[in-house]
């Protein structure tokens, strides 16, 4: 691996989240019987006509902002020619030599660093069908079309060769997912097949300015998938040029199962698809009032709104990364502060407590039954003193349980810190008593029991001691 480099660009095929599809008016609604989202539009019927939807251009424009793209004034729809079972006219209308935008990129962090990685293009496209296949290839196997996906709008964004290992891919096409879920034109649904990734790669000698033959990863479906896709084919392609083999152009499938790559087809060039104007559509004009419009509606981006949280809220950058996951969860980070007046607080819970109990029951944050004002209001009882943060943890898990806020819960159970010094004191002076070898041990000099004996009070008094309190008197009292 250390006298070869390998060179990745990706091409990301992205649903975009619109309720019908591209061309007509069919539902774009997933898991539908197969074959009840048609017409004669999506299934290329004679004198059908397409009729493009205008919130598809809109979301395409969006995700051309965010990713920094110059979006073309004219663009042109085209149709790609090819035939498979799925693909009901023979042709899938794209866009080839005019897209609707040229340039942009993503910053991503590796190795500690950072790398742009720079964008060719992002156009517009629909979808195929879907083949599902039944038996082996040594029985009676079987393909079954399913064309509800036909006519799904998508945008394909299409990455320059700048990624150098299977881990950079992946971190690019996590990035990209974020991006397009945080601006709400994509579902991010990758079993769903709704975000989808090809990966061009080859492999050269290191210092080589020429690329070497490349191979083309159809179709993998999640971060792992594409790193280990991409593993794999870097060591194949260079253990067969170490053989002093020749790398073929070729279209590979990965199996997850088996760890591998293996030959689809050979790779097909753009003369192959002999592309043409579509006939049956006008030119995309998209004028800079619509560019204004579209740029009206966009949200904060992730970076930006990681920068915020740094200096606004003076939290670390590691925080500020975890809080901006998603908009709901930077949205729900902020009602919290807002409402507590402490945000390094507010941080803490949300990374700590709150997303530990949504990892264990699988949800997200937009199902989560703890409104912020609740959570809120524990972090101000934490600060008053009015209960211990270990109780608070106990007292954030039956908030979440029952909806019921923090008052409730810490007056109905009595569960408020005990603050009165008298009923410290007494507590205090029962565990010196029936602790007296760790007494005598600390008053001779051995520091460390003294937590010890904390933690004994903590007992007696049931976890509700206010602890600033309790050491004060516990020193008190062992030095009388």
């Amino acid at each position: 691996m250390n006298d070869y480099e390998p060179v990745i660009g990706l091409e990301i095929h992205a649903q975009l989240q619109t309720r019908t599809k591209i061309f007509c008016g069919c539902s774009t609604e997933f898991g539908a019987a197969p074959n009840s989202q048609i017409c004669p539009v999506c299934l290329g019927l004679p004198g059908a006509l397409p009729v493009l939807n205008g919130l598809a251009v809109d979301y395409a424009i969006k995700a051309a902002l965010a990713l920094g793209c110059a979006v073309q004034p004219e663009s042109i729809f085209a149709r790609k020619n090819y035939f498979y079972p799925d693909l009901p006219k023979g042709y899938q209308i794209s866009q080839y030599e005019r897209p609707l935008a040229l340039g942009g990129g993503l910053e991503i962090a590796i190795d500690g660093g950072v790398k742009w990685v720079a964008l060719t293009r992002i156009h517009m496209e629909e979808d195929a069908g879907k083949s599902l296949h039944e038996g082996f290839p040594d029985s009676d196997r079987r393909t079954y079309i399913d064309y509800n996906r036909s006519g799904v709008p998508l945008i394909e964004i299409v990455s320059e060769p700048d990624l150098r290992s299977a881990a950079e891919a992946a971190e690019f096409f996590s990035r990209l997912r974020d991006i397009l879920v945080w601006i709400g034109v994509n579902d991010g649904n990758m079993e769903e097949g709704s975000l989808r990734c090809d990966a061009n790669v080859s492999v050269r000698p290191r210092g080589q300015p020429t690329f070497g033959t490349k191979a083309e990863v159809k179709n993998v479906n999640s971060f792992r998938y594409v790193e280990k896709a991409l593993e794999y084919e870097i060591d194949r392609q260079i253990d067969i040029l170490e053989r002093g083999g020749r790398v073929v152009q070729e279209t590979r499938l990965w199996d997850s199962g088996a760890g591998r790559t293996y030959s689809m087809r050979s790779k097909e060039e753009a003369h192959d698809y002999r592309y043409f104007p579509e006939p049956d559509l006008p030119p995309l004009v998209v004028d800079e009032a619509r560019i204004a419009r579209v740029r009206a509606t966009m949200p904060e981006l992730p970076a930006a709104r990681r920068q915020r949280f740094v200096v606004q809220y003076a939290i670390p950058e590691y925080d500020a990364g975890v809080l901006t996951q998603s908009v709901g969860l930077a949205d729900y980070f902020e009602a919290v502060a807002g409402a507590s007046g402490n945000a390094k607080a507010a941080s803490n819970w949300v990374m700590g407590e709150l997303l530990r109990t949504l990892k264990e029951r699988a949800q997200d944050i937009a199902a989560q039954p703890l409104d912020a004002k609740r959570l809120a209001g524990l972090i101000t009882l934490v600060e008053r003193g009015t209960i211990s943060s270990s109780i608070a943890k106990d007292v954030f898990a039956r908030m979440f349980e029952s909806g019921r806020s923090a008052d409730e819960i810490v007056a109905a159970e009595g569960l408020a810190q005990i603050g009165d010094e008298s009923a410290l004191l007494t507590i205090i002076r029962d565990v010196i008593t029936a602790n007296s070898d760790a007494v005598a041990q600390y008053r001779a000099g051995k520091m460390q029991t003294f937590g010890f004996l904390v933690g004994q009070v903590m007992k007696g008094s049931k976890g509700k001691a206010n602890p600033k309190l309790a050491n004060e008197l516990l020193k008190q009292e062992l030095g009388r």
